[in-house]
């Protein structure tokens, strides 16, 4: 889809070609207007200069005088004719060396101004055409002049005219373009600071923005706010609802040792299997509660501090077994979810921690996708057991004693971003190697 600047651009643009077309054809209508006003002014006062020479003799002859206008129109063919008809008689200007006309026919007490295309060797010419009824006669007095100069210095204007308004909507466009990517550089702020949003550093867009998109900013940053609370609601409501359910589970607990389910023994043995996977699920989600900490929702997770902080936490936890994390992680933000990336770490380490010798191995890298990889230098799982713990819809939690319970929490996050969770056997520590891998967009 066309960019929004690319549109805006665009349409502006050719509203501008369209009124430049719409200007340059109208100059060059006035243009053209102005100067056959003059020379039809110049017309005019010619053919008065003729008719005021009009005269009647004894017999009723009308004549004139041609010498009272200019000598223009007795030099041949000079661009300048008249002809004056007396009830159709024609009589032409010297400068017309007897060519006739095709004039056109004009009634009495009117006056003409038209074109004329086959003058004297070819000539446009512009006519006035006047009819008098002067001494009982007829008259019309026919006054052109050719064009074709005219022509020629109206072709140099339009011309230069077409230069200088293409120069002015050149100016017109870059000017218009610029005042759109200013117009719209409020757009461009909101997503930068969108992808400081993402990436943890600010919670709200704080940007000053017209009128036009504030309503946008405003419903965005509500709907920011509203996803933050719930998602600390939620997290909050969970931990809540485990922390609520394990004085009933202990009850049942110890309603499972009352002397009476000695005479059901298999009663007990459901009772307490339930029990204890209702235990698995809660402590579940308690440990994820206690390593993501009560951080705000939606920081993004930077490898190298977390990974520091929290595996000198575990060392602490496990200090018995002198335990070494070797952590190679980058100083960068990740765009994911701090306590999501937190579970999946925290939990894979907590496994490792419990089953290792002396060394962890931790690393975090990104090529198309971001890689968490743990190892240990326990005693690891066979290769039956590394596939059935990465089954879709197994329970984890119940296939092998140890890792099921952190695996299970690793392996739920992973799912959420649509990554994977491989298990297998470390090559450099020979115990348990766990790599999830997340898509980076």
């Amino acid at each position: 889809m066309i960019s929004l600047r690319q549109r805006l651009s665009r349409g502006l643009g050719s509203i501008l070609c369209i009124v430049f077309i719409l200007h340059w054809l109208m100059a060059d209508w006035v243009i053209r207007s102005v100067a056959e006003k003059q020379m039809a002014t110049r017309l005019t006062e010619d053919g008065f200069s003729l008719m005021e020479t009009l005269a009647s003799d004894d017999n009723g002859q009308v004549s004139f005088n041609g010498f009272r206008i200019s000598s223009v129109y007795n030099r041949a063919f000079s661009g300048h004719y008249y002809v004056v008809q007396v009830d159709g008689k024609p009589t032409s200007s010297p400068s017309l060396q007897n060519q006739p006309l095709t004039l056109t026919p004009i009634g009495p007490n009117q006056a003409m101004l038209y074109h004329l295309d086959n003058g004297p060797q070819h000539q446009p010419l512009l006519v006035l055409g006047q009819c008098v009824v002067k001494f009982g006669h007829k008259i019309v007095i026919s006054v052109a002049e050719d064009l074709s100069a005219v022509d020629h210095d109206i072709t140099a204007i339009r011309f230069a005219y077409f230069n200088l308004t293409l120069i002015i909507l050149l100016c017109a466009i870059a000017l218009q373009r610029y005042d759109v990517k200013r117009s719209l550089r409020p757009l461009s702020t909101v997503g930068r600071e969108l992808e400081h949003i993402t990436t943890g550093h600010q919670q709200q867009i704080t940007v000053e923005v017209p009128t036009e998109i504030k309503p946008l900013v405003t419903e965005v940053n509500r709907l920011l706010a509203l996803v933050v609370r719930r998602l600390q609601q939620s997290r909050t409501a969970i931990g809540n609802l485990a922390h609520a359910l394990k004085p009933p589970l202990a009850m049942l607990f110890r309603i499972a040792e009352h002397p009476i389910f000695k005479e059901y023994p298999e009663l007990r043995q459901q009772l307490q299997t339930q029990t204890d996977t209702m235990h698995r699920c809660i402590e579940r989600e308690l440990k994820r509660a206690r390593i993501a900490g009560n951080s705000q929702a939606s920081i993004a997770f930077n490898p190298s501090v977390e990974l520091m902080s929290l595996s000198q936490l575990l060392k602490n936890i496990y200090a018995e077994k002198q335990i070494a994390i070797n952590v190679i992680a980058p100083d960068v933000l990740v765009h994911f979810d701090r306590e999501d990336m937190l579970g999946i770490i925290g939990n894979l380490l907590d496994n490792a921690c419990k089953w290792a010798n002396h060394h962890i191995n931790v690393e975090i890298s990104f090529s198309n996708t971001l890689n968490i990889s743990v190892e240990d230098d326990g005693p690891g799982c066979d290769a039956l057991d590394a596939q059935n713990l990465t089954q879709r819809g197994l329970r984890l939690d119940e296939s092998i004693q140890g890792h099921g319970l952190g695996l299970a929490i690793v392996l739920d996050i992973a799912e959420v971003y649509e990554g994977v969770l491989e298990i297998g056997r470390s090559k450099a520590l020979g115990g348990f190697l766990a790599t999830v891998r997340l898509p980076l967009n």
